[in-house]
């Protein structure tokens, strides 16, 4: 059971990655909306979870970056 959450996870996580891209590329969306940010931060943590169970960690170092960056360019927003 534990290892379909976290495939779950993983596919929910780089689809919202993907439609987050898809709606930017399209001009759906605007880069530097909440909405985006929000669908980004969300992609990469369900993607975080997969990729750490399956011992990637160069790709969940990775992630963990992109998580970062997204949290502190909303962060510099808001000020």
């Amino acid at each position: 059971m534990t290892l379909l959450l976290e495939e779950l996870a993983g596919w929910t996580g780089a689809a919202l990655l993907l439609v987050a891209y898809g709606m930017v590329s399209f001009k759906k969306l605007r880069p530097d909306s909440l909405c985006t940010q929000s669908l980004n931060a969300a992609g990469s943590g369900l993607l975080i979870v997969n990729t750490a169970y399956h011992r990637a960690f160069p790709s969940a170092f990775v992630l963990i970056a992109v998580a970062a960056q997204i949290r502190a360019i909303s962060w510099a927003k808001k000020v």
